[in-house]
Order: structure tokens, then sequence, then C-alpha cells
């Protein structure tokens, strides 16, 4: 029996629900650790580039795990494994909340990071699995939109949260959010079993399929502009645009009101044109991320081009379909590395425009640098496009 042939659950809307909650909780702590960079930079007694190591960690957390994990539970039942990740993310942000030292928290973000890949990327599998095939991108898109209203209500409360009463209990929020996806997942969620076939060799065969690599080089370049942006936005504000520090919630509200617009609607048209759509975002953050220095000056303005840039949350959803497309029987290992891919893009982003920053252009630079990775995002589709066209044009040997 295939994972596609095991039984459906009675109401799929809930089975969406429970796994959207998961990733409520991994976006509240990917995106809040950014915007709470300069309250545990202080409290730890480091500088704000130094502290973005720390995202650096999770991101790597997220590489290394995403592609691990897949291969070794390859024949594991799908709810039992979202249900272990998920513990594991919880202990991974509880030890977060008690990290005393700069080394302490490197080490406890880069695990509460390895299971966030394979997470997204089993439960994006479930969701493809509970729906027609030409319904899989909107079916991702709302697993997906747990993260995205993480960062309208989740982030710019766990924010001002670390304003209030200190960054720690930002932390401790998103491990009990862990706790409520377990629940949700355990009761709603239904039993998949692996293919007969599936194993972790079988798995690896995705390394081994040219446009698997194109696409998540598409999303490694191409995503590492909203977090550049991102990651310095709440210094960019209060440094540049000249806000007070209470209002940051609301502009990380903005760009999570911006992901959600984009996350829902978005992927109606990626169900019926996949690559030019993910071409279409790419240009769209390549504009809206050009504009950001400019925009740095007027609080009106940030916030217009914050929810703009948002919009480019759409291309996750995206790319996960793209890779259901390319992978052959490697799923599993295919769309978890969609998040090491990601994460890539959290890791090379924030360094890039942190050396940018250091170098004396200014903390609005991280706009021109996320413009820049853009374009090379671009640049990949472009040769991953045109790699198609000739797999396509190929004649099979006969």
């Amino acid at each position: 029996m295939t994972q596609r042939d095991a039984p459906r659950a009675t109401h799929p809307g809930l089975v969406l629900l429970a796994l959207a909650m998961g990733g409520f909780a991994i976006g509240t702590t990917e995106f809040a650790t950014m915007s709470l960079l300069p309250y545990f930079a202080s409290d730890l007694g480091i500088d704000a580039p130094t502290a973005s190591h720390v995202i650096s960690a999770y991101a790597l957390g997220v590489v290394v795990g995403a592609p691990l994990l897949a291969v070794v539970s390859a024949r594991v039942e799908r709810r039992l494994l979202l249900i272990g990740l998920m513990a594991l993310f919880a202990i991974g942000n509880a030890l977060s909340a008690l990290a005393s030292s700069y080394s302490m928290m490197m080490l406890v973000r880069f695990i509460s990071g390895v299971p966030h890949g394979a997470y997204f990327g089993i439960a994006s599998l479930m969701a493809a699995s509970l729906v027609p095939a030409e319904r899989r991108t909107w079916a991702v898109s709302r697993v997906m939109l747990g993260l995205t209203i993480a960062t309208i209500a989740g982030v710019p409360f766990a924010n001002a949260l670390g304003q209030w009463v200190g960054w720690r209990w930002g932390f401790v929020v998103v491990a009990a959010l862990a706790l409520a996806t377990i629940a949700l997942i355990r009761i709603f969620a239904p039993r998949q079993l692996p293919d007969r076939d599936v194993s972790p060799l079988s798995e690896l065969d995705a390394l081994k399929r040219r446009q698997v690599w194109l696409t998540l080089g598409i999303g490694a370049v191409g995503f590492g502009g909203m977090f550049a942006v991102y990651t310095y936005l709440a210094s960019t504000l209060v440094e540049v645009t000249g806000v007070s520090a209470a209002l940051i919630p609301v502009y990380l509200a903005i760009f999570g009101a911006g992901m959600t617009i984009g996350n829902l609607f978005i992927p109606y048209f990626a169900d019926r044109a996949l690559m030019p759509t993910a071409a279409g975002v790419l240009i769209w953050a390549i504009a809206v991320t050009l504009l950001y220095p400019i925009a740095a000056h007027n609080s009106w303005a940030m916030g217009a081009i914050v929810f703009l840039i948002g919009i480019v949350g759409a291309l996750g959803a995206i790319l996960q379909t793209r890779l259901m497309d390319v992978a052959g029987d490697a799923q599993s290992l295919a769309a978890a590395l969609n998040h090491s891919a990601f994460n890539t893009a959290n890791a090379l982003g924030p360094w890039l425009a942190g050396m940018a920053i250091a170098a004396g252009f200014g903390w609005a630079s991280s706009g021109l640098v996320g413009a820049a990775l853009g374009a090379g995002g671009l640049l990949v589709w472009l040769v991953a496009a045109l790699d198609a066209r000739r797999q396509a044009a190929t004649p099979l040997p006969a």
C-alpha cells in the first residue's frame, strides 16, 4: 500500500490545521529570534553582527538535520515521525530559554533547527496526499500559512514579550506551541505507512537529479534577500527610520501580513503555471528590496515596503511543489531539502548583509544585498528552466 493509498482523514481541514500549528511554532522561533536579536545580544554581551551567528546556527541545524533525518527515517510512519520531530523541537527551544552564554546559545539554536526542515518536508507530503494533484501547491501553502500567521501574531507577541519581561520567554512560548502541535497531530493526522520500496538508499536517489539541485539553488540564493532585510529590520527601524522600539511589533506584523497574503493567493497561480510564478516572485523580490533603502527613511513608506517584501515568502510553497515534480520516488529527502535550501538562504542573507553593515554601508544596505541575492536566484531559475527544456527535447533511448 502506497502512502497515497493510505486511509484518508475524515476532516482533511483539521489535519491541515494540526500541521499548520507546527508551522506556526517554527515560524515564531525562526523569525522571532531575528526580531529579538538586539535584546539577547545585549544580555549575552555581544554585538548585533556577532549575534546574527546565532540565527545562522539555527539555519545550519536545518541544513544538516533535514536531509539526515529524512534519510534515516525513510521507513518511519509519517504521523509518528512528525510527533518525534516536534518533541525534539520543543526540547531545543526550552533549552534556548535557559542559555546563559553565547556558546550555549549557538549550540541549542543548532539543536532547535535540526527538526525544522524534516517537519515541513513530511508535513507538506502529508498535506499534498489529502488533495487532488492539481491542488498540491494550495495544500502545501496551508501548512506554510502557519508560518506566515506566526509572523503576524507569534513573532510580534514574542518581540513584545521580549521587551516587557525578557527575551527568554519568547522561547518558552515556542516550546509550548510545539507541545500543542504534538497533541493536535496525535488527534487529527492520519497514519501513513511508507511505501515498501522506500529505503534510506532510495531516498538518496534525489541527489542524482540535476533538477532537484537547481530547484534547491533557486531557494538557497533567491530567498536570501528576504532574510537579509528581515534580520536587521528592527535595527534599521530604530537607527534609520527613527521609530520607537515599541512600534517594532507593528512592523513585524505588517511583514507577516504580506507573507500571509502571498501564501493565500499566489499558490492559485502556481498550480496553473508553477515555474513562471516562481520567476515572477523572484522579480518582485528584486524590485521591492531595491526600494528598501529609499523607503527606510520614512515610517509610512517603510510600512508599505515591508508588507511588499513579505509577499516573497510565497516562494516556499512554490518550490516545495516543484521538488515533488522532479524528485521521482525520493520524495521525503527532496521535500526536506527544500528547507535546507531556505535556511542556507537564512544563513547567507544575514551573513552578507552583516558584512555590508560592518563595512560601513549602513543598516539599510541590507536591501541592496537582498536585491543581489534575488537576482542570483533568478539566474539559477533561468538555468533550471533551460535545463528542463533541454531534457524535454531530448528523445528517450529506444
